[in-house]
């Protein structure tokens, strides 16, 4: 899932970007709402966390931009008001969630992914494909019953194909939402990440589709065969 924050305190943008990055995000930062708007308008995110007071445009007006614009992504706003008018204000210029300052991190991260649940219709936050289950309020994968053991970034890869288990998902989607700015995407690092699923999975779990992209499937599944094999 790839996340964008908007936060103009240095220390509070710098400290939401690195425990984001640890829970597997992939997080771009930005200072003010110039900043803010560009990098939503030019990246497609999983969700925008968003502080009400930045430097102009505010969050407020730069939530009603991009929604006019018909910016679709879960919009989480931050503020240190807490008065009904500003809430109200908030979702209705299109916000999705509203958390009040100070907060819990891990209240942070669990809104997060319930706004992402959500905009894939997603409801109940266990998926089950095949013997593969993955819960992904606790984050765990079960095989067979069996618990399995996987990196932040492992997670990652699995959580963007399970959520869109139905679909051929292309490489280029995958890099956009699994790296950030800090990572190299013209390297092998997405063969990698797919290379241990499969190892850990089965090799089934991730099918490639030639020229296309990668689905999800059953573990066990048969896998499509290269090009001249």
């Amino acid at each position: 899932m790839k996340i964008l924050v908007v936060e103009d305190n240095d220390r509070l943008r710098k400290s939401l970007v690195e425990y984001l990055r640890d829970e597997g995000f992939a997080v771009d930062g930005a200072a003010d709402g110039v900043e803010g708007l560009y990098r939503a308008r030019e990246w497609d995110y999983d969700a925008i966390v968003l502080d009400v007071m930045i430097p102009a445009p505010d969050g407020f007006e730069v939530l009603k931009r991009l929604r006019s614009e018909g910016k679709t992504a879960p919009v989480l706003m931050l503020t240190a008001r807490t008065g009904l008018d500003d809430r109200l204000h908030g979702l209705d210029s299109g916000a999705d969630d509203y958390l009040a300052k100070p907060f819990e991190l891990a209240e942070l991260v669990a809104r997060i992914r319930s706004l992402t649940r959500r905009a894939r219709h997603v409801p109940c936050p266990l998926i089950r494909i095949g013997p593969l289950e993955m819960n992904m309020a606790l984050r765990t994968i079960e095989l067979s019953g069996g618990a399995v053991e996987l990196t932040a970034r492992e997670y990652a890869l699995l959580e963007l194909l399970a959520l869109r288990r139905d679909e051929v998902v292309s490489r280029e989607f995958l890099y956009e939402h699994l790296f950030d700015e800090r990572d190299d995407t013209m390297s092998n690092m997405l063969d990698v990440y797919i290379y241990k699923l499969r190892h850990k999975l089965g090799k089934g779990v991730i099918r490639t589709r030639r020229g296309i992209g990668y689905q999800i499937a059953e573990p066990g599944a048969a896998e499509e065969p290269e090009a001249g094999s």
